[in-house]
């Protein structure tokens, strides 16, 4: 524990594809919103060990746990060990065969099965559920029923093989005794289908074993880049096609700092970035389930927002929760999220994107939806010198940032491609002009000769390790002379040791926030590319394998690193840093091959 707190670090995730859970290692449920996963918290302890309530199964007194997954699953397993004897519980959000996503789920529905066996000797056994806010509890069949009086319209109801009469409970267990706990929600009057805890389970592990039949890859690190792979489908709102950036709000880039945001969101940079690693791993059918939605998203706007709730809509406004004191005491707590209402023009870019991947991997584009894309292009091509908020989100008056210049010359770049490869109605020859003005304005204007640089802005600034990106993205190339130096300067003015980098530094690039940050985890994986991309490929090989070594037990990563501890920081887990690892994986596996047959 830190400061009354489970680290970061010691919590794995599962997920229905609807909501998602935190699972601690000492077996508490702290972190659930239901029923999707930007509804209002059911628990929330991760952000308020005292008043954010959790759903707690714990030997008392807990002397030792770890943690695994079920292979190819989102099923947890926790082992816990008391004074006299040892516990195993198997946590998951339930599936049903046969489907990606059981109606109850898209319905607004959903179960959290715990299975609990003492595999060892005996164990007194505590049981609690506190929601956030308190419940009420009455006689149910089979167990509990919860009424929540900060939400009315939700019911709940507990249902167990132990003997539950009240919301804080403690039994004797000996081993070889097995037992479930099924906590189950929806409106008024919902019913579930009629299995046993043991089919629910199997039911689950099914699900997400046929779903990881189309997983393919053979490069480095393959054990956590198949986690990876579950990771992000864990963030996945199937139902609508939306991904959401992390399951967590307000854990905090520094602690006791103010620098805490709420992720349970889809951003469309996010969401493409993610979807294109599956992609690149057998999982394209969530291209196509992405596409649609953030279209959809789009018409409605009339131009794409930077990020939706899971609907497609515009996020609740932004707002601070001060009953919650926040994780270690690192307030505000913040519900929504502001940077809906900014302007990144990076996004025509993510969306022509994610179009162009999904038509090489055998998407069709009929005349609609290419109507719709090429109304995107030709926004690309009249808004990319004018300022913005960039791709770090900044809450200072927008500037005319390098990396969102370069997301659209990627959009006129694919748009181009993809009307001339489908005969499909555009101007390429103009469109992809335009890119390479955009190019050539990079390599100019965002140059400082005395950094020996590429920057933030076009006409200067500081440096920022969104840089890194260009060559992924096809703008600038990794072995160009400016993208050379331009990573030279990234790591000598923002690493941060050991691999790590911050993503700039206030002090130099002002982002009207107090305070300062962990290293993000992303661009150091952007930074083993480019070395790669340089010809470095044993550094590359040796960073790479350096990042991976800070996944925890469960092969799950955070937004952010603090350099000094090695401690997670930021919203958990992270869908950028799985993302990344991915990416960069794949990267290293063809630099590999092509120095093999060079």
């Amino acid at each position: 524990m830190r400061d009354g707190y489970l680290p970061i670090e010691e919590h794995g995730l599962i997920g229905d594809g609807g909501t998602a859970a935190l699972v601690g290692r000492d077996g508490a449920i702290s972190w659930l919103c239901v029923p999707r996963f930007d509804s209002d918290p059911l628990f929330c302890g991760l952000l308020d060990r005292t008043h954010g309530g959790a759903f707690a199964v714990t030997p008392e007194p807990l002397t030792g746990a770890i943690q695994r997954y079920e292979a190819d699953t989102g099923v947890l397993v926790t082992e816990l060990t008391g004074p006299n004897g040892r516990l195993r519980v198997t946590d998951a959000l339930t599936l049903r065969a046969g489907a990606d996503l059981s109606e109850d789920v898209a319905a607004g529905r959903g179960e959290l099965l715990r299975l609990i066996e003492v595999i060892q000797g005996r164990v007194r056994l505590r049981v609690r559920i506190e929601p956030r806010g308190g419940a009420a509890c009455y006689p149910h069949a089979g167990g509990l029923g919860l009424r929540l009086p900060r939400r009315p319209e939700l019911e709940l109801h507990l249902a167990s093989s132990l003997p539950l009469e009240d919301v804080d409970s403690t039994h004797e267990l000996t081993a070889g005794v097995r037992h479930h706990l099924l906590l189950s929600w929806g409106a008024p009057g919902h019913r579930f289908h009629p299995k046993s805890p043991e089919e629910l389970l199997a039911d689950t592990i099914a699900v997400w074993r046929n779903w990881m039949r189309h997983y393919r890859y053979d490069g480095p690190q393959e054990p956590l880049v198949r986690r990876a792979a579950i990771t992000l489908k864990l963030m996945d709102h199937t139902a609508t096609g939306a991904m959401i950036a992390a399951p967590t709000s307000s854990l905090p880039e520094a602690i006791g700092g103010p620098r805490n945001w709420d992720y349970r969101y889809a951003w469309i940079r996010d969401a493409a970035f993610s979807v294109y690693a599956l992609g690149r791993i057998g999982m394209g059918h969530e291209a196509a389930g992405f596409l649609g939605w953030v279209l959809d998203a789009v018409d409605r706007a009339g131009r794409p927002r930077v990020l939706y709730d899971v609907d497609g809509h515009p996020p609740p406004p932004e707002c601070l929760d001060s009953a919650l004191e926040g994780y270690r005491g690192s307030a505000p707590v913040r519900w929504g999220n502001a940077a809906a209402e900014q302007r990144q023009h990076d996004v025509f870019g993510e969306i022509l994107d994610c179009a162009y991947r999904w038509v090489r991997w055998g998407g069709t584009l009929d005349a609609a939806l290419w109507a719709r894309l090429r109304r995107l292009v030709e926004a690309a091509a009249a808004e990319w010198q004018t300022p913005d908020h960039g791709i770090w989100e900044v809450r200072t008056p927008g500037r005319p940032f390098t990396y969102s210049a370069s997301l659209c010359a990627v959009a006129l770049d694919r748009g181009a491609r993809m009307a001339q490869g489908n005969g499909l109605e555009g101007d390429a020859e103009r469109w992809q002009a335009e890119a390479a003005r955009i190019r050539n304005a990079i390599l100019e204007h965002a140059w400082d000769p005395r950094l020996q640089s590429l920057t933030e802005h076009l006409g200067g600034g500081g440096i920022d390790a969104s840089l890194l990106a260009l060559p992924l993205r096809g703008v600038v190339p990794a072995d160009h002379p400016r993208m050379v130096a331009t990573t030279r300067s990234v790591i000598r003015r923002l690493g941060a040791g050991d691999g790590l980098l911050y993503r700039y530094l206030p002090d130099e690039s002002p982002d009207g926030l107090p305070g300062h940050e962990g290293a993000f985890l992303l661009c150091s994986f952007w930074l083993a590319d480019n070395l790669a991309g340089q010809g470095r490929l044993d550094e590359a090989v040796d960073l790479f394998d350096s990042l991976c070594a800070r996944a925890n037990p469960l092969g799950l990563l955070p937004e952010q690193i603090d350099p000094s501890t090695g401690a997670f920081l930021g919203n958990f887990p992270q869908a950028f840093s799985h993302m990344g690892l991915i990416s960069t994986g794949i990267n290293l596996r063809r630099a590999r091959t092509n120095r093999a047959n060079s």
